[in-house]
């Protein structure tokens, strides 16, 4: 094939780390003796759902003696109203029972909440984590970790593009476009198996600053996770599709030859002779690969029969698409 400079689509890929959505510690917001675990480690929750009961004599007692205070305050002032009325009962005497009366009702409001928190509940949806505690433990508050819940429904995938490559993208327009948060870029997760994740994902942070210890930048995509295929904690590959070079050289993979430490092409060279020609390959472009230094245009690059080429030797060069051609007309036959 006739080596022509066109725009070839470029990919690059990193090594991604799948993170959850969002990660929330679950702590009990009173005190007390946990006597019953209401879930299974691993399952998933919903919001509201009761994950552990605590012992509720205490807060049991002080809500039905906050109850009993705020009744007797009501009645209290229930009888000094009217006998301010008649003149009958101080003004101070009415100020101070109202007084009473507002602070038994909010001490009830919060003997209230210290009986429904011995019920602690999931805040939100996801996958619930290990518990810390088990029944029979006594929880001192909030400073006691009961267990965790991911949403993994969105989910992350984290990846480190290095300084070189961030300046390369940096110089290139159309790349540095694609490289802001909610661009339209596109990115692949390749898994372990080597399948391909049957959604993409978007750009949606770019850290604002480079990791001093690894010299590289925090970028993050989402993904949606509808059957679980990503799980935090697990690698895959981040591809980045959208990326384009101009005036790019490139060959099929198959014409870049490898020997000897180093990378080569054959080429037809004066006389129809075959030459051997380093190249520097660059990225990848489906089946194509760009070559950044080793070619120029209008080189003629021999394809396919390089296991029948001595350099120096005259050739045949055969377009590369009647080459195809001969080529699925004798397999037919």
């Amino acid at each position: 094939m006739e080596v022509r400079p066109g725009t070839v689509a470029q990919s690059y890929e990193f090594t991604g780390e799948v993170v959850s959505y969002r990660r929330v510690e679950v702590r009990a917001r009173v005190e007390g003796v946990i006597e019953e675990r209401a879930f299974t480690e691993g399952m998933f929750v919903k919001p509201g759902q009761v994950l552990y009961r605590l012992d509720r004599v205490r807060y049991q007692a002080a809500y039905r003696s906050a109850l009993a205070r705020r009744d007797n305050a009501r009645l209290t002032l229930e009888r000094l109203e009217p006998l301010l009325e008649q003149h009958a009962a101080a003004q101070q005497d009415v100020d101070n029972a109202r007084s009473e009366r507002d602070a038994a009702e909010a001490a009830l409001v919060q003997a209230k909440k210290d009986l429904d928190d011995t019920e602690v509940r999931a805040e939100t949806e996801g996958r619930v984590g290990r518990t810390e505690l088990e029944v029979g433990a006594r929880v001192t508050g909030p400073a006691d970790l009961l267990t965790t819940i991911d949403r993994i429904d969105p989910v992350y995938v984290t990846f480190r593009p290095s300084s070189e490559q961030l300046l390369a993208w940096q110089q290139n327009p159309r790349a540095r476009e694609l490289i802001r948060p909610g661009s339209t870029l596109t990115v692949r997760a390749v898994l372990n198996d080597g399948s391909t994740l049957p959604r993409t994902g978007r750009l949606d942070f770019v850290a604002p600053s480079l990791d001093a210890a690894t010299g590289t930048q925090e970028f993050r995509a989402v993904f949606s996770n509808a059957d679980h295929l990503l799980m935090p904690g697990q690698f895959v590959r981040a591809v980045l599709e959208g990326f384009a070079q101009d005036s790019a050289l490139a060959v099929p993979l198959r014409a870049v030859l490898s020997g000897m430490g180093r990378q080569y092409v054959y080429v037809v060279g004066p006389g129809d002779t075959a030459v051997m020609r380093d190249v520097h390959p660059g990225l990848w472009s489906g089946r194509l690969w760009i070559i950044d230094d080793g070619l120029h245009a209008g080189d003629r690059v021999i394809v396919d029969g390089t296991q029948k080429v001595i350099p120096g030797r005259p050739v045949r060069p055969v377009p590369l698409a009647d080459s195809s051609a001969a080529g699925a007309a004798t397999a037919a036959r």
